[in-house]
């Protein structure tokens, strides 16, 4: 394993409060403590193996759209440099520089809010079957990475690790979450969307899809997490884009295809993967840190 990957945390003074697929959240006095690892994860596996830098590349992206989307909503963040942490924070600063956000303690709603621009993944797999996504009706005759006649909101089920999020439709997301709650974060995640996807297209980056998440702080929903990063979303370069097929992109994309290419079954465990599809991979993440931000590590 590459050594300035970090795939596990261990912070003996403070309490973990969970743990996902590349985060790890911490409590830490009156705020929680995400720590971005570089663990990955492809099919829903977590790979053995860390992708080097990629925790400090989406903490810097989520920063940046965090900042970008603060006028359309409030967010979490409340710092990210280390030296403004809880005091209980400090014996870890080394690991936490560049990688971890102080955040609120914020409520949890228990839906992923999908916004698609693009149709593909699983969003195709339901067209080419039914004509909708999610119960939303399309137009016929769509192809492969082809652009929406708008973008449209497809809630899902929130799974616990190693299984899969469910699609599910407006009526079902509502009974989960009460109606004005839902028509809320539908018409903020999908401004958020817009307005970052016309953004990134400037940038040379389509963003094709991507994924959120809110909360409740205070009695208001503010969004949580992450945000816009290429483990949350699809990044295509536009100077390839071409309708009527897959993408290349600026995640894990890199991984994905070397594992479908060994035939592996998507099950634990997972297989190893080569230096030269880990070294890869870190530079698409930092290519996308880049042409969005124009910033580097």
């Amino acid at each position: 394993m590459p050594t300035n990957s970090i795939t596990t945390t261990n912070f003996n003074d403070l309490r973990l409060f969970k743990q996902g697929k590349v985060r790890d959240v911490y409590e830490a006095g009156n705020y929680y403590l995400i720590v971005a690892t570089d663990r990955l994860s492809a099919f829903d596996v977590i790979m053995n193996e860390g992708i080097p830098d990629k925790g400090k590349i989406l903490n810097r992206i989520s920063k940046f759209w965090f900042d970008f989307t603060k006028e359309i909503i409030p967010n979490h963040l409340i710092s990210m440099n280390v030296d403004e942490y809880p005091s209980e924070c400090l014996p870890y600063k080394v690991i936490l520089r560049d990688r971890s956000m102080l955040v609120k303690k914020a409520e949890l709603i228990p839906i992923e809010c999908i916004v698609r621009g693009y149709i593909t993944g699983s969003g195709l797999v339901d067209y080419q079957k039914t004509g909708m996504i999610c119960g939303i009706k399309l137009p016929e005759g769509l192809v492969e990475s082809e652009k929406l006649p708008s973008p449209i909101f497809t809630p899902s089920t929130k799974a616990e690790i190693g299984l899969h999020d469910e699609n599910i439709t407006e009526q079902e997301a509502e009974k989960i979450i009460g109606k004005e709650a839902y028509q809320f974060i539908k018409n903020v995640t999908i401004e958020i969307y817009t307005k970052a996807a016309e953004f990134a297209l400037k940038k040379g980056i389509i963003i094709a899809d991507t994924k959120m998440e809110f909360g409740y702080y205070d009695g208001k929903i503010i969004l949580i997490d992450e945000l816009l990063t290429p483990d949350s979303s699809r990044f295509w370069p536009l100077n390839e884009y071409e309708k009527g097929r897959s993408q290349n992109s600026f995640d894990k994309q890199y991984v994905r295809d070397y594992l479908l290419s060994i035939k592996f079954n998507k099950r634990p465990p997972a297989p190893p993967l080569p230096e030269e599809v880990i070294m890869n991979t870190s530079k698409k993440y930092q290519e996308a840190l880049f042409k969005l931000t124009g910033e580097t590590l």
